[in-house]
């Protein structure tokens, strides 16, 4: 039977010849992952049953970035059971204050993750390491908790939509624009539990850090996993940095999938998710003049240093709109010292934007960005939900960096090519 990407990689891990869609397997991981907040939840499972050791203390990761620099009293208490336990165990890739960065971000950048691994994390967002060609989903703290012990998991093989790219994007146009516009063609429940396979000419044309923000989103569309075809630029970000031998992995050419969608990037503008859900998307000529309180530019859908030049590059010589809070947040450490050494950071400073320690905070409503009554944000997060980013009676909006970034000069939503 002929299989995807997908199911090829979790054919290998299970120790499969094949595989198909709806079949239950049980595969061996190469990395376990879980952060500050659902750490401790896994932790407290693992000591529940028994446990006494980590299945390899090389593959787990534990990183300290939702309410780190810690926010408040509980959160100190999450951070230091975390800690407490990668001391314990010898956690080989423990990321506290200082040295973390924003996970999803920091895991491909420390080489953690690449071509043909099959990952977990206790954190929805893990599917962005799909831009690698990876395998790679977010589960439950009690499944991270059982991934720790055994090194293994069960999953149903999941069907796919293959999403066809073509043609090259232009202006503004970046990886935000397409993943936006495809949550807005299928919906956020239009690839539940199913993979969406990148495939076509228009993959070459988008950089990596283009692919990591494709992939990061596919949760958003409901979808088990995201992935990307590995090519030249895949093992071109690999060289020097992945920590193991790449295995490259290629959907069968008559591979089924349940739905073709075909994206012309040529075609696409800058587009925004409209409140309260991803899928509600429009192109930037038809929200124009929507005023904004505050502009988050950073995330791991957003915060690498491909998205702070461009934010920077739209700052330079410009200032921050009156009545504007504009964050600005690098994904992690090495991301904040290229902006420094590039001159970015003095012109954010100099816009009147804040400059931050790579966290998750406003992201998920947590510190460093927090919305109150009636307030409006635009930002270059994934999620858009009712109090997403404070009170249940604000907006966020999605963006791309050079939307958000233009959006705070002028204080209303932008077209960037219009400064």
């Amino acid at each position: 039977m002929p299989m995807t990407m997908t199911q090829k990689i979790l054919a290998a891990h299970a120790g499969m010849d094949r595989v198909e869609p709806g079949q239950l397997i049980e595969a061996s991981l190469d990395l376990v992952l879980g952060n500050d907040i659902t750490s401790p939840v896994a932790i407290n499972e693992f000591e529940k049953c028994g446990a006494t050791d980590v299945f390899d203390r090389e593959k787990i990761a534990l990183v300290l970035d939702h309410f780190a620099p810690n926010k408040d009293i509980k959160a100190a208490q999450q951070c230091k059971q975390t800690r407490q336990f990668a001391d314990k165990y010898d956690i080989k890739n423990f990321f506290d204050v200082g040295k973390m960065g924003i996970e999803h971000a920091l895991l491909p950048e420390q080489g953690l993750v690449g071509p043909g691994d099959a990952v977990v994390g206790a954190d929805s967002h893990t599917c962005t390491y799909g831009a690698l060609g990876a395998f790679s989903t977010g589960v439950g703290s009690t499944d991270m908790a059982a991934a720790m012990i055994t090194g293994k998991l069960w999953f149903k093989i999941p069907s796919a939509i293959k999403v066809e790219l073509i043609n090259k994007p232009t202006g503004f146009v970046c990886g935000k624009d397409v993943i936006l516009h495809l949550i807005g063609e299928i919906g956020v429940d239009g690839a539940l539990y199913q993979s969406l396979e990148f495939v076509g000419p228009g993959v070459s044309a988008l950089s990596m850090d283009d692919r990591f923000t494709i992939a990061n989103m596919a949760i958003e569309a409901g979808a088990k996993n995201g992935i990307f075809p590995v090519d030249e630029k895949t093992m071109e970000y690999c060289r020097d940095r992945f920590q193991r031998e790449p295995k490259v992995y290629e959907a069968d050419p008559d591979a089924e999938y349940t739905r073709t969608v075909t994206i012309d990037l040529s075609a696409l503008r800058p587009t925004v998710s409209m409140p309260h859900l991803p899928e509600n998307t429009r192109t930037i000529e038809e929200v124009s003049d929507v005023k904004i309180d505050q502009s988050v530019i950073g995330s791991c859908t957003n915060g690498r240093i491909s998205d702070m030049r461009i934010a920077a590059q739209i700052l330079k010589c410009r200032k921050v709109a009156k009545n504007v809070r504009c964050i600005v947040i690098p994904a992690t450490q090495e991301v904040y010292l290229q902006c420094v050494r590039e001159g970015l950071a003095e012109i954010f400073i100099e816009a009147g934007a804040v400059f931050s320690t790579p966290t998750c905070g406003p992201c998920l409503g947590g510190y460093m960005g927090i919305l109150a009554e009636g307030e409006r944000a635009v930002s270059t997060t994934n999620r858009n939900f009712v109090g997403r980013m404070g009170h249940v009676e604000s907006e966020v909006i999605l963006s791309s960096p050079a939307v958000a970034a233009a959006s705070a000069v002028t204080g209303y939503l932008t077209d960037p090519a219009k400064l």
